[in-house]
């Protein structure tokens, strides 16, 4: 039976992959442009995310033998632990412990539609939680009417447990593996869909529990992209251009035909490419640098040209939200006014991109490390050609945040393996990974906003200038109408909005074609846009004269979004020390910040040593609703404060010549161990739903730390990475 297609209604997240689909409704709101866009932003960011519909057929989720229970997974595991949490989900409505399940990562062949498998935007717990749920708690069902019919007993004599089904008040017992090794015929599915348990009930959700991957990592078993193998494979090795944009005119094998353990020159100037295909992955680099080459056309561009170009300004800006009159508003009370920039920033996930495909006729195979396998079927097919039926087998993840949503090694190693006929695997270096990928947009951000002598916001007037996240990728859905009907890309709107109750607010947006590529970054357009805003709300406290987190508490909205911010403001104040004397040569500051409906509060408290600024204690509290599994939860978010943090610090990319500076870490420093602080997370629950903590603390942690060193030094800075002069 084929499962449904998932509801992509359009939401804050689903929008990046939904918005094309919604083109009767942007034709519709946008017929007064000026008018209507503010409409449609306010659809997107206001929409909350929800159960994916995702298919509830057990089989499509399970297999039962005598020996295995096994799980499989449609979302990925990149290091967050979404395995984990996702089993601990099943194990709950099985009846089962998540030891007793055998977590598998499902092929693109399971069954599970593309989007489904689709693991981005920190929404898989969210999505998945009914949905998994339900599957598993039909399989239960299914198996208790098995059992009743085996034991020759009412079905609602049997309780489940420990994956075993018990007869009240006997010794008669069968475990599920006996079940499904005794059963006869077609199983049926239930009619009616099963009853899950109540919270109150849960044994294993909302428990820590260990990381289902943790002993084949440690024992070396796990395979990752790097890791993938196949008897009888070579390596390939790609030449990549000297600048972004660039194109092979020529290409010429010349003497590497004839190099050692080069097996086979694959050139191909209308698709750009160039490669190598040989026995080792060293001969393969080596050959390709010997490659007869000649490149022409691309950018050109240095670092000054590229922030001239991202200059926030009213030309060809469109507005994205207005409230009252701002422009009034401005000329009364105190003005404060600000400009923030954020740079280019590259992923530095810790394995750089990695494939291995097998062509063999039509049939292709590829194991790569990917968040997206339905892109990397289409683009295999658009290598290779639509004929070809593409399988794609998920490897675990060295880390991804958001790069590895596009995959070029994939289509690199296809075409490799077509043209040799025999599996490639094409493993990028560090060098190409930094250089030749896609990056954090840079942003500009001007802000000027007023407060009145009782210490209250009067109106804030925001100008935004940034490159693409979303539009850069041409197979995203709504095409160039859709991006130049809204006039921005969705993916900026993340974070891009004050969360305060202001009487007149106006935001505006310019979208800045970039010729170097932008796209995905861990929070989207969160980290740069809260950094700004965040920094901004701080001046506009000292200028009002108001305690920071006092002036935050009183402007925030009389909703259930305020109050869970006041909560987890509160929270972070108290547990971190706030208003209270720093220790002697530090200070404290504070934001706050909301991706999908979670809601972050920090603190950071810094001092200055010989000019340089050393974050000795970030405290964040934390509300995602519901928690699966606290430890979990806790690991990411400290993950995200120590990303955020090498980010406000340290981490930036230089473009000279149309081609980034950046080769290895020893030009792109990250965070050490030395220089990470105590970091202390608080978990505040505020319902029954699970929300996402993958990307959502990162948000806070820029402008915490940027406020604290004002807070210590009475110097504001406002470009990332934070540095005094």
């Amino acid at each position: 039976m084929s499962p449904p297609s998932p509801d992509w209604q359009v939401t804050r997240r689903r929008v990046l992959i939904g918005l094309g689909g919604a083109g009767t409704l942007l034709v519709g709101a946008l017929i007064g442009l000026d008018r209507g866009r503010p409409a449609i932003v306010n659809l997107i960011e206001e929409r909350g995310t929800g159960p994916q519909n995702a298919p509830t057929t057990p089989d499509l989720w399970f297999e039962i033998t005598p020996e295995h229970l096994v799980f499989y997974s449609p979302k990925v595991e990149m290091g967050q632990g979404i395995h984990t949490a996702l089993a601990q989900i099943a194990a709950e409505e099985l009846e089962v412990s998540p030891s007793q399940l055998d977590v598998r990562q499902a092929p693109s062949s399971r069954g599970f539609d593309g989007r489904v498998m689709f693991t981005f935007g920190s929404s898989s717990v969210n999505a998945l939680y009914t949905p998994l749920r339900q599957a598993a708690a039909t399989l239960r069902e299914m198996l208790r009417a098995e059992a009743a019919r085996q034991l020759d007993v009412p079905a609602n004599q049997l309780s489940a447990s420990g994956g075993c089904f018990f007869v009240r008040g006997g010794r008669r017992f069968l475990s599920y593996g006996d079940v499904v090794a005794a059963k006869q015929g077609e199983w049926t599915v239930p009619d009616a869909p099963p009853i899950l348990k109540e919270k109150a009930a849960f044994t294993t959700i909302g428990r820590s529990i260990p990381r289902v991957d943790v002993r084949a990592k440690l024992l070396g078993e796990a395979t990752y992209g790097y890791d993938a193998r196949v008897p009888g494979m070579l390596y390939g090795a790609v030449a990549r251009p000297p600048r972004y944009g660039a194109r092979l005119s020529f290409a010429a094998p010349g003497q590497v035909q004839r190099a050692p353990g080069v097996v086979q020159v694959v050139i191909d100037l209308a698709a750009n490419f160039a490669g190598v295909v040989a026995d080792t992955r060293t001969q393969a680099r080596a050959a390709v640098e010997q490659l007869n080459l000649r490149w022409e056309g691309g950018t050109t561009i240095n670092q000054d040209e590229l922030e001239r170009l991202v200059t926030a300004d009213e030309a060809g800006a469109v507005v994205l939200r207005r409230r009252g009159n701002v422009g009034t508003a401005l000329r009364r009370g105190t003005l404060v006014e600000a400009q923030y920039r954020t740079p280019l920033a590259a992923h530095a996930h810790l394995e750089p991109l990695a494939a291995l495909a097998q062509v063999q006729g039509k049939e292709v195979k590829v194991w790569v490390p990917t968040q997206y396998p339905e892109r990397i079927i289409q683009d295999v097919q658009a290598t290779l050609g639509r004929g070809y039926n593409v399988t794609v087998y998920p490897t675990l993840l060295g880390g991804s945040f958001g790069r590895k949503a596009g995959q070029s090694a994939a289509p690199e190693a296809a075409r490799l393996s077509a043209a040799v006929g025999r599996p490639v695997h094409v493993g990028w270096t560090r060098e190409e990974d930094l250089r030749h990928g896609f990056f954090r947009l840079p942003t500009h951000t001007v802000l000027r906003g007023s407060v009145d002598g009782r210490g209250r916001i009067l109106g804030v007037e925001q100008f935004s200038a940034s490159g693409n996240i979303v539009w850069n990728f041409e197979d995203m859905p709504g095409g160039i109408l859709t991006q130049n009907l809204l006039g921005f890309d969705p993916g900026v709107l993340i974070g891009r909005f004050l969360p305060y109750d202001l009487p007149n607010y106006r935001v505006v947006n310019k979208q800045v074609k970039l010729p170097v590529l932008t796209g995905p970054w861990r929070g989207l357009g969160l980290l740069p846009n809260t950094f700004a805003l965040e920094s901004f709300v701080d001046e506009l406290a000292h200028a009002a004269g108001v305690d920071p987190l006092a002036f935050r508490l009183r402007h925030l909205p009389q909703t259930r979004e305020g109050r869970r911010f006041r909560r987890v403001l509160e929270t972070a104040a108290q547990r971190s020390g706030w208003g209270t004397a720093a220790p002697p040569g530090r200070a404290r500051g504070i934001a706050c910040c909301m991706d999908v409906h979670t809601a972050v509060a920090q603190v950071a408290e810094v001092s200055v040593e010989q000019g340089q600024i050393r974050v000795h204690r970030i405290t964040a509290a934390v509300d995602p609703g519901f928690v699966v599994n606290p430890q979990g939860a806790t690991l990411q978010a400290t993950g995200s404060i120590v990303m955020g943090l090498s980010s406000a610090l340290k981490e930036q990319i230089q473009v000279r010549g149309g081609m980034m500076q950046t080769a290895n870490f020893d030009t792109y420093p990250l965070l050490t161990l030395a220089e990470t602080p105590e970091i202390n997370v608080v978990l505040v629950e505020s319902g029954e739903i699970p929300y996402g903590m993958g990307e959502p603390v990162i948000g806070a942690v820029a402008p915490a730390v940027a406020n604290a060193v004002f807070a210590l030094t009475g110097t504001r800075t406002r470009t990332l990475p934070l540095a005094l002069m």
